[in-house]
């Protein structure tokens, strides 16, 4: 119990009124309505395009593309360069869309379940994405808590509740919480929608073993604890009914709060090929300088003998500017040396699919706790030869 902060001021205090929507509303409080994707419909292409870009081979064809389209430099068509890259953006893209749109079916699903919220002394059913902070909340037995309630009663003896955080820490054991002894004799709708009771607690944070506040009620104050919380995405389990009231909605729930907004995600690899696509670049642009020096020697020392009948396209007037031009034209040619296809992930996705299938069972080891295995080795025998007769221990 947080005593020695509930007993004082809480700092940026957050205010929460039981069954009073227009107290709680001028706060402006995040609804229960979750987003997790990326894009919308507006959004997609212009977002899209950008994360792409921070690949390094992309942004290096786009720039080459636009080499291609100045006639005086290039040798090779545009058409060359703009296929294969587009290619790859769609490509990309697709499977980006593909992610996406199953962001946005898990929320719409998340979104859209059903709870009993206490309205004028009825329940009545509402979607998670219309609760509101400051309603009470009814939940049964094995369904999940829709929002950061402040437990107030349950139909256990003593007002005990159990669930279950496996959504939260991982752990699969059973966790007690308890609400105040003032609120545990409200146990039905009538008496929850009489209570006007203010919750004045911390602001959203994302510790999930700590919570600080006061409830105020009949012109007393009641600390409260973590111990008094019912979390979103934990399970109701062995427990017939309990109500609680909302605190945190949506993304300000300590759930969300570790989510976090969803990311442009680099791999090791990614990193890998930005750096060694700069590398190879750096030495295309080392074979282009040379190369366009020996074309200002050669067109210093040789092809100034030619001008008379073969003389220099506008607007080249010298072997320096020619010189030059002539490093782009070496930059076109030479685009070869940095494979586009490095970047084809969806395709090297899809070829690694078939492997990974192969493996059937994957054990995994979450104690929780710090330990220590020891393996004695006593004896064995190779080829028939026995080894061993002592004892040695490695410890891991």
């Amino acid at each position: 119990m947080c005593l020695s902060c509930c007993t004082g001021k809480i700092p940026e205090e957050r205010r929460v009124r039981a069954n009073d929507r227009e107290y709680n509303e001028k706060f402006q409080y995040a609804s229960n309505c979750i987003v997790t994707s990326k894009y919308n419909v507006i959004t997609f292409l212009p977002v899209n395009l950008f994360e792409q870009f921070q690949e390094v081979a992309n942004t290096y064809f786009l720039f080459l593309l636009i080499l291609q389209l100045i006639p005086q430099i290039s040798s090779l068509s545009w058409f060359t360069t703009i296929v294969p890259l587009v290619l790859v953006l769609s490509i990309t893209a697709v499977k980006d869309a593909t992610d996406d749109y199953f962001r946005h079916k898990s929320d719409n699903q998340v979104n859209n379940r059903q709870s009993q919220v206490v309205i004028h002394g009825s329940l009545q059913k509402e979607k998670w994405m219309n609760v509101r902070v400051g309603d009470i909340i009814k939940l049964e037995n094995n369904q999940f808590v829709a929002a950061d309630l402040l437990l107030l009663s349950s139909s256990e003896p003593h007002s005990l509740c159990y669930i279950e955080t496996a959504e939260l820490d991982g752990e699969t054991n059973m966790k007690v919480r308890q609400s105040l002894s003032v609120t545990a004799e409200l146990g039905d709708p009538n008496s929850l929608a009489s209570f006007d009771g203010e919750v004045v607690c911390e602001p959203p944070n994302n510790k999930l073993d700590r919570f600080c506040g006061l409830l105020c009620w009949r012109d007393c104050k009641y600390p409260l604890s973590n111990h008094n919380m019912l979390l979103r995405g934990c399970v109701l389990r062995n427990t017939e009914t309990c109500y609680g009231l909302v605190i945190f909605a949506g993304p300000d729930t300590k759930l969300m709060q570790n989510s976090g907004r969803t990311k442009f995600k680099r791999t090791s690899i990614d990193r890998l090929m930005n750096t060694l696509v700069l590398w190879i670049f750096g030495f295309m642009v080392c074979m282009g300088v040379i190369l366009a020096v020996g074309n200002a020697v050669w067109e210093r020392e040789v092809g100034s003998l030619f001008q008379s009948y073969l003389a220099w396209d506008l607007p080249v007037d010298n072997f320096l500017f020619s010189a030059f031009l002539s490093f782009w034209s070496y930059v076109i040619i030479l685009n070869t040396v940095v494979p586009i296809s490095l970047y084809v992930q969806y395709v090297c996705g899809i070829l690694i699919t078939p492997p990974l299938k192969q493996v059937e069972y994957i054990f995994s080891d979450k104690t929780g706790t710090l330990t220590q295995n020891i393996m004695s080795f006593s004896k064995c025998s190779i080829n028939g030869h026995a080894y061993g007769g002592y004892t040695t221990l490695y410890t891991t």
